[in-house]
Formats: C-alpha cells, sequence, structure tokens
C-alpha cells in the first residue's frame, strides 16, 4: 500500500513539474507565434522541442545519478538548492522582461538554438530528479510530451492573439520549481 501512495506522489510531483517546464516552452511558442507561423513550422519546432525535452533531462538524469553517489545524503539539499535558484532565475528573467534572441526558426541552427534554450532547464531538473532516483522513462516521456504539446499550443495560441502573455507562464513555471525546491530543503 505504502509502495502504491509512492508511485502516485511520484507521478503527481512529475506531472507538476512536467507542466511547469513546459510553461517555459509555451512562453517561447506564444512569442513566436504572435510574430507570425506556418503551422508545417509549428509541427517542426514542437517535434524538436518535444525530442530536446526527452534528451535533456536523460542526460541530467544520468548526471544526477552519478553526483548523488558522490554526495550521498547531501543530495537532497543540493537538489533542493538547485531547484529554489532554476526557478528564481525563471521568475527574475520573466519579471525584468529579457525578450527571446530573435531566430530564424526554420534554419537548422535556429531551431536548435531556440530547442536548447527551452529544455535546458529541463537538464537543471533532471540533475536534481536524478539524485532522488525518480523514474527515468516516465520523467523523459512527461517532460517530451507537456514540452512538445505545451510549446505547440504556445506557438497556436500565438498565431491568435497579441500582447505580454508569455512572461507569465515562465514566472508560474518559476514559481512551482522554486516551491519544489524549498520543499526539498526543509
Amino acid at each position: 500500500m505504502v509502495d502504491v501512495h509512492l508511485q502516485v506522489g511520484q507521478l503527481v510531483t512529475l506531472l507538476i513539474i512536467a507542466i511547469a517546464l513546459g510553461l517555459d516552452a509555451f512562453s517561447l511558442g506564444l512569442g513566436i507565434g504572435l510574430k507570425g507561423i506556418r503551422l508545417r513550422d509549428i509541427l517542426k519546432l514542437g517535434t524538436v522541442i518535444a525530442l530536446f525535452h526527452v534528451v535533456m533531462p536523460l542526460l541530467g538524469m544520468l548526471t544526477g545519478q552519478y553526483v548523488s553517489g558522490l554526495l550521498g545524503d547531501v543530495a537532497t539539499t543540493a537538489a533542493g538548492i538547485l531547484l529554489v535558484l532554476l526557478g528564481g532565475h525563471m521568475i527574475y528573467s520573466s519579471l525584468r522582461g529579457d525578450a527571446v534572441q530573435s531566430f530564424d526558426h526554420r534554419s537548422t541552427w535556429g531551431l536548435t538554438v531556440l530547442a536548447l534554450s527551452v529544455s535546458i532547464d529541463s537538464f537543471s531538473v533532471g540533475i536534481t530528479l536524478g539524485m532522488f532516483a525518480a523514474s527515468i522513462w516516465l520523467t523523459v516521456l512527461l517532460f517530451g510530451f507537456f514540452g512538445g504539446c505545451m510549446s505547440v499550443l504556445g506557438l497556436m495560441l500565438g498565431r491568435k492573439v497579441s500582447g505580454n502573455l508569455g512572461e507569465y507562464g515562465e514566472a508560474c513555471g518559476g514559481a512551482i520549481l522554486f516551491v519544489f525546491g524549498i520543499l526539498f530543503i526543509f
């Protein structure tokens, strides 16, 4: 019975973190969509972002498992501090109004840089989750699914609306990571 509760708790935690990281992809997609984008480019960008949201946390989790073996009991506090810093940085960036560099999302280089820029947070969170020995497959599949879907949603919505909605998505995602970091520390 306890094992079932732990699995459900892990699933809920991973879902919340996947959504929080997906909000960053959503805000990027919204910003690009506001400038205008074709449907074919939406699918291509969404697919590449989803792929990066699988690869980056996978690399992070492998790194986190290695670090956890080195740090032992200190790993939980280190993971919490990492999440607090990452969440705080996301909130700070969104409030400061850091604009996404303008890249040509249709070029291979631009597509890669954009996908990497929104999935680098997944690497950091992957390190943290690797320290906690979270389920690798469940984590990368959830991160990839929500990263891809939320970027496509942001791109589609951006085509339809205008304004500065994107910055709020990144701030919300940062706040969620910040709270999880505090919970891990204490």
